[in-house]
């Protein structure tokens, strides 16, 4: 798999949309990039979940709390939090400002980078070095010290568009969300269809069906 070098447009936080859903779907077909001394890596987003105020599985549910402080920050920032013990995964922080939500970053293709992605991720199919998560977060070297930071400023961790905000969406198909054992009858779950990028079983890849953003 070659690596592509991209011509990208960093994402002012006007240009997301503050609501949860309306930003999952919008940030289909965005990048995420990570600029390193050592080069940059970077992914076209194929897979994104929405957790909205008042679900109960958005992780600030309970409100205000030592670990999910950044979630109550302006959207467009990074909550960055480490699941099961073992990996980080990283979500871009929704809603106004006090208000705790978040879309995660489930699936990227990768696109910039990829021999470095390879070298975090020995041994992994080029299919897999970001499809998931977890993988993602390891192959772009996000660890929990990006929790927190403003991913609008065009350097460093930081969201682009090619082409500029004003890209035509991406076509998405929606399905229920994965990995979560409550509230897994909501359609909040984002994908680029086709994709081979995007995570989880193929079987499970159905639901609301094509949409158009």
């Amino acid at each position: 798999m070659a690596t592509t070098t991209l011509s990208l447009v960093p994402l002012h936080r006007n240009d997301l949309p503050v609501d949860t859903v309306d930003l999952a779907r919008f940030l289909l077909g965005k990048y995420l990039v990570h600029d390193l001394l050592e080069g940059r890596t970077a992914g076209r987003i194929v897979e994104t979940e929405a957790y909205p105020v008042g679900d109960s599985t958005n992780h600030a549910y309970p409100g205000r709390r030592a670990y999910n402080g950044s979630m109550f920050l302006e959207h467009g920032h990074a909550y960055v939090r480490l699941t099961y013990g073992i990996y980080n995964v990283i979500n871009v922080v929704s809603e106004r400002e006090g208000t705790g939500a978040a879309v995660l970053i489930r699936a990227l293709e990768p696109m910039e980078g990829i021999e470095c992605m390879q070298a975090r991720r020995p041994g992994t199919k080029p299919r897999d070095l970001t499809r998931g998560p977890g993988r993602l977060a390891l192959a772009l070297g996000i660890g929990a010290g990006f929790d927190g930071v403003d991913l609008c400023t065009g350097h460093g961790l930081w969201l682009g568009a090619a082409g500029g905000a004003r890209t035509p969406p991406s076509p998405f198909a929606v399905t229920t969300r994965i990995g979560i054992a409550r509230e897994t009858h909501r359609l909040l779950r984002f994908f680029v269809p086709g994709s081979p990028f995007v995570s989880g079983p193929r079987k499970l890849l159905t639901g609301g069906g094509p949409a158009s953003g």
